[in-house]
C-alpha cells in the first residue's frame, strides 16, 4: 500500500499476540488514548504469526492508517496523551519512526542494550519492577541509529524484511536500518517520565545470535558508507 493512499486523520496499533490477557490489558490502555479531532483508531492483532516481521507486515497491509504503531502485547500506553505526541512529531517529514528506548552505537554494537541508549520506560521483570531512564534525551527529540521492538511509530509504510527475519530477534533492529536507508530519521522523543510499562519476562535468545549475523551482512555497508 503506498503513502498516497494511506489515511491521514488514522492510527492503527498493530500487535503480535499469544496471550489473551495480554492482549486484552494492552487494549483497555490503547483504547483511553486521547485522539486529535477529526482522527480515528484501529487496533490490529495479529495471531499465529511466523515471524514478527510476517506479522508485522501483515498487519500493516490490513490498515490504511497513515500512522501506525507496532507493540509487543505487553507494552501499556500510560500517557494518554501519547497520539497527540507523536502525531506531532510526525509533522516533521524527516522523521519516519519514533521510540521509546532507542540506540546510538548499532554501527558498532548491534546487541542494542550492549550500547548507549536513549529513553525512559516502567519496566516489570520476574525479578523487578522499576522506572527507567536509560539516556537523557536533548530537544524534543533525539535521533538514533535504531528504535527497541518494543514499540515502533510510523508515518510510512516501509515493508517489514521478512526475507531476512523469519524468527522474532532484529526486525526492530533491521527496520530501523530500512527507514534510514530511505532517508528518514529515527527519533526517541523527550518524555519527562515513561509513557509505557513494558511487562517483560525471560528473554528467548535461542535464535538471536543467528539473525544477528543475518543483521551483520545485511547492514554494515551502510555504516561503511556513512
Amino acid at each position: 500500500m503506498g503513502d498516497a493512499k494511506l489515511n491521514e486523520h488514522k492510527i492503527a496499533f498493530i500487535m503480535c499476540v499469544n496471550n489473551q490477557l495480554y492482549e486484552q490489558e494492552a487494549v483497555f490502555y490503547i483504547e483511553r488514548l486521547k485522539l486529535p479531532e477529526g482522527f480515528e483508531r484501529e487496533i490490529v492483532t495479529i495471531r499465529d504469526a511466523v515471524s514478527m516481521t510476517s506479522g508485522y507486515n501483515q498487519g500493516m497491509r490490513q490498515s490504511d492508517a497513515k500512522y501506525k504503531v507496532y507493540l509487543h502485547q505487553d507494552v501499556f500506553i500510560i500517557n494518554p496523551d501519547f497520539i497527540n505526541k507523536i502525531v506531532q512529531l510526525f509533522q516533521n517529514p524527516r522523521i519516519g519512526m519514533i521510540g521509546i528506548v532507542g540506540g546510538l552505537e548499532a554501527d558498532q554494537i548491534p546487541v542494542m542494550w550492549d550500547g548507549k541508549r536513549l529513553g525512559m520506560l516502567y519496566t516489570n521483570s520476574v525479578a523487578t519492577a522499576d522506572a527507567y531512564l536509560f539516556g537523557s534525551v536533548e530537544g524534543e527529540y533525539q535521533e538514533v541509529q535504531a528504535v527497541d521492538g518494543l514499540l515502533m511509530a510510523t508515518q510510512h509504510d516501509v515493508p517489514w524484511r521478512e526475507d531476512l527475519f523469519q524468527k522474532w530477534d532484529f526486525y526492530d533492529v533491521s527496520q530501523s536500518m530500512e527507514f534510514r536507508r530511505r532517508g528518514y530519521q529515527v527519533v526517541v522523543p523527550y518524555m519527562e517520565k515513561p509513557w509505557c510499562i513494558h511487562d517483560d519476562g525471560i528473554l528467548n535468545l535461542e535464535h538471536y545470535y543467528g539473525e544477528m549475523d543475518i543483521f551483520r551482512e545485511e547492514y554494515y555497508k551502510i555504516f561503511e558508507e556513512e
